[in-house]
């Protein structure tokens, strides 16, 4: 009996010290996968570069369309700025969604802002570059004037602030009939300055080029007190006499008697003229009759 026991006994032992083993080593595996699941879900941000213009765009549309209200007012108008930048739907930097027609109070980039709220729309304008969001207006892109009544269903409103409704665009099922904007923790803004923002829209540059030396086609004109022409030499060379092809001479059998016509024979063309024939002794002649030598 005490033999099984003692059997009995180790035996418990095992089976205790084998559950709590195998028990360890599950908790340790689950925790390594919840460790590594959570590193893979982490949201890459997307960056927006903005300028010293789009900060002040930013102030100008939050000053004037919550009516010089407080930092309430101006975040909420911020905020809606931003979700109309990251959807999408309206232009890529936050001058560009100000500056669209018909969206934003008339004038909105030419009034003047009165100094004195110059620093609360400093610090309105900080926060929202800096990732602040206002709790209430969501993923609003739109607002008016609290107070006024529209007959349409699809204007959601999510909250009130600087005077303004703000609502969002849903269909019966409640989705959201626009683009939806990103969250604010999936946004990052980078100042750039605007000669930067300059260099990378043109990053091509054209290499350099030596300019050509040209010779000047007229002399320099230098004063003398004897001046002397030295004309240039004529690259061309002129022939003093062409001649002129003659045709052969026709040779008469008739005795010629004239020395210079010997002497200096003229030329004869090919086509016969008539000429008078010479006198000779003991033919009667006659000056006025004219023969042809055929």
């Amino acid at each position: 009996m005490r033999a099984q026991g003692k059997l009995g006994t180790c035996l418990s032992g095992l089976l205790f010290v084998g559950l709590a083993a195998t028990g360890c080593t599950t908790e340790t595996k689950t925790s390594s996968a919840t460790h590594s699941s959570t590193k893979s879900i982490q949201p890459a941000k997307v960056t927006y570069n903005y300028t010293a213009k789009d900060r002040d765009c930013l102030k100008r549309v939050m000053y004037f369309e919550s009516e010089h209200s407080d930092h309430d007012g101006y975040m909420a108008v911020g905020t809606v700025v931003m979700n109309r930048l990251t959807s999408g739907a309206y232009a890529n930097s936050i001058c560009g969604v100000v500056a669209q027609e018909r969206q934003f109070a008339p004038g909105v980039m030419t009034r003047l802002v009165r100094p004195e709220a110059e620093q609360e729309l400093d610090t309105a304008a900080t926060a929202i570059l800096r990732g602040e969001r206002h709790a209430g207006v969501k993923d609003a892109m739109f607002f008016h004037t609290s107070g006024l009544k529209f007959p349409y269903n699809n204007m959601h409103y999510v909250a009130i602030a600087g005077g303004n409704a703000f609502y969002e665009k849903r269909g019966r099922d409640g989705e959201l009939q626009t683009p939806a904007p990103l969250p604010s923790y999936e946004v990052a803004m980078n100042y750039v300055s605007a000669q930067g923002m300059s260099t990378t829209q043109s990053p091509f540059v054209l290499p350099e080029t030596q300019p050509s030396l040209q010779t000047p086609s007229v002399a320099t004109f230098t004063p003398v007190s004897n001046p002397t022409v030295t004309m240039p030499a004529m690259t061309t060379m002129i022939p003093a006499a062409v001649p002129i092809p003659t045709p052969a001479p026709t040779f008469v059998s008739a005795p010629v008697t004239d020395g210079n016509a010997v002497m200096n024979p003229a030329p004869i063309s090919t086509i016969a003229i008539p000429q008078p024939r010479p006198d000779f002794e003991g033919e009667g002649y006659s000056s006025n009759s004219v023969r042809i030598r055929g």
